[in-house]
């Protein structure tokens, strides 16, 4: 097994999640076997009971794992299936150790750091490390590490010691360190700054591991003598200096490393020159510049209560991309707090209110995503009262579900007191309920999570021929309340279609409304499993029908209304005249509030 370890200097935020996945890639398309770990140095056991705004989304596995955000880029990345054990943080290490002190396995030994928990974290890396993640037999090739945090942290260092006794023991040949650092650029001077990775690079060096490439974040292409500076400085060969500078969109990252022959150096630090070939990477390639072409818009307004941190929705923004891409349309990201939808709004704040209105009824399609607490829900049930009753194109996910079944509830069926006992324990007419497998004494991992089955119920449904015509679909869940089954034969008599159930019967998946251009709500998270060139199904439905398309698609199941080639609509890249390139727009394709910037 060979190991890629990549660390982070300087400040977090660098994109080492990015530069981990597309290293891995790269690998990939040099035909090796790739599969990744995530060590987060927080004491949490997982992410499961962070909120979104310290730490991003919670990304959900297909075994329940509730991990953080980076293994969702490295299985859209990789198009691989990570488990729980890929990703390793301080809490999930003292818990094992504490463990074996208490059955007994270190009997008559004083337990330390060194060699107790550094020789565990060294184990769960071999461990892992040897799982096939790709359906196929046997381990990987590679094996990528990513750090989370940054070189001087307290917190990791257990973590960089056992790294460092990790080097030594698999020797030279199977271990490849890729240091991600910060070159800025002062306005003062206009002049590329190299002090703070020089700093980094000693202060990674003083902990006992020597970088073999430095992988250095700017706003532009570095310079030849910032390079020889850095090359003379950190002891790094000058062609293992990579330059990650801006870019349209994150699918270039992996195009840069090419180019700058990343992957060569790579190679040659693990002894694989002879064994991988050349990277392919043509599909990847004609996707990234096809993103960048794209200039007819389509605008969706995410309605939720995380706004103010867009990598607390970064699979649902991911997942909106494929689709678009999919759809050849541009996507614009309308963001509306749920709260300023909501009446007490008006009062409090009035421009905050009508520019959320605004925001919503300009938008191609509307979007509530998954959450919990009450607060914002009153806006979410607002927005999904107008979605139905406009036509406009609606996806609810799991939260959002939820709400349109209460809006319909209160709206159609009269129930004026309708909803969630999430929200309102003593509701009259609780159309959402506390699944009674769930745990109201522990939060973490309690919920009901990973893949699970959803069987369609009625074969001449929308869901079910963005799917393929399947009998059933699996998808990621992460829920504790459900859509009550007592309530459904009511439902359902007033026009709602519950058009997927799990394998009881008695578990609402899917609802629709089968009158509307497109109004659906999953219980599940359908954007876990979006990949570039394999968008999700209803996400792909979503910009469909905001776009004007859903009927081409829908006419013969999944057969797409344009020609496909690897992925790729093959269409010519011209379109209406030939398009601009894209200057300062956004890293990820994905344009917020009408503009390149994220908000």
């Amino acid at each position: 097994m060979k190991y890629v370890l990549v660390t982070g200097g300087v400040v977090s935020g660098l994109g080492k999640g990015v530069t981990a996945s597309s290293i891995g890639l790269i690998l990939k398309a040099c035909g090796l076997r790739v599969t990744s770990i995530k060590i987060d140095p927080y004491l949490n056991t997982d992410a499961g009971t962070m909120s979104p705004f310290e730490h991003g989304e919670v990304f959900v596995l297909d075994d329940g794992g509730e991990v953080d955000l980076d293994l969702g880029n490295y299985e859209r990345f990789l198009d691989i299936k990570l488990t729980r054990d890929n990703n390793i943080t301080t809490g999930k290490i003292y818990q094992s150790v504490i463990d074996k002190e208490r059955r007994g396995d270190y009997l008559g030994k004083t337990v330390q750091v060194v060699p107790h928990i550094t020789d565990a974290i060294q184990e769960w890396i071999e461990r892992v490390a040897a799982i096939p993640v790709d359906g196929k037999e046997g381990p990987a090739d590679v094996c990528v590490i990513e750090l989370g945090g940054t070189i001087g942290d307290i917190e990791s260092m257990p973590f960089i010691e056992a790294l460092g006794q990790f080097s030594y023991r698999v020797g030279a040949g199977n271990f490849c360190l890729v240091h991600v650092s910060l070159v800025p650029v002062l306005n003062v001077v206009g002049e590329q700054k190299t002090k703070p990775t020089q700093h980094s690079v000693r202060g990674l060096r003083s902990q006992g591991l020597m970088p073999n490439i430095l992988a250095c974040r700017s706003t532009t292409e570095l310079e030849e003598q910032v390079k020889d500076k850095l090359s003379q400085f950190c002891h790094v060969p000058f062609e293992n200096i990579i330059t990650l500078y801006d870019v349209s969109n994150i699918w270039h990252v992996p195009l840069l490393l090419r180019d700058q022959k990343a992957h060569e150096a790579i190679l040659k630090v693990l002894d694989l020159k002879g064994v991988a070939c050349e990277p392919a990477l043509g599909e990847w390639t004609a996707r990234a510049k096809f993103c960048d072409k794209l200039h007819e818009p389509v605008r969706i307004a995410m309605v939720g209560k995380y706004t103010g941190l867009s990598d607390s929705y970064l699979s649902v923004l991911k997942a909106l991309l494929h689709a678009s891409v999919a759809c050849r349309r541009k996507l614009y990201i309308d963001w509306v707090p749920a709260s300023d939808l909501e009446i007490a709004t008006a009062q409090e704040n009035p421009d905050a209110y009508r520019s959320a209105w605004s925001l919503l009824k300009g938008a191609d399609g509307v979007l509530v995503p998954g959450g919990f607490g009450d607060r914002g829900v009153e806006g979410k049930i607002l927005a999904a009262k107008y979605a139905r009753e406009n036509r406009k194109p609606y996806l609810g996910i799991c939260l959002g579900m939820q709400t349109a079944v209460i809006e319909f509830a209160r709206s159609v069926l009269g129930m004026q007191d309708a909803n969630s006992t999430e929200f309102n324990a003593h509701t009259r007419n609780p159309c959402v309920i506390f699944m009674p497998e769930g745990s109201k004494t522990h939060m973490g991992g309690t919920m009901r999570l990973g893949s699970r089955r959803t069987y369609f119920q009625v074969k001449d449904c929308k869901s079910a021929k963005l799917y393929g015509n399947r009998s059933f679909v699996d998808e990621r869940h992460r829920h504790r309340y459900e859509v009550n089954p007592e309530m459904v034969p009511l439902l359902e008599d007033a026009g709602l279609c519950f058009t997927g159930k799990d394998e009881t019967g008695r578990r609402m998946e899917i609802v629709e409304l089968p009158q509307h251009p497109y109004f659906i709500g999953v219980q599940f998270h359908p954007e876990f499993k979006s990949r570039p060139g394999k968008p999700s199904a209803v996400f792909l439905g979503l910009i469909a029908a905001a776009s004007g398309q859903l009927d081409a698609w829908l006419k013969k199941g999944t057969a797409k209304p344009y020609a496909v080639s690897n992925g790729i609509p093959a269409i010519k890249p011209h379109i209406n005249g030939t398009p601009t390139k894209l200057v300062n727009g956004p890293l990820d394709g994905i344009y917020y509030n009408g503009n390149g910037l994220h908000v």
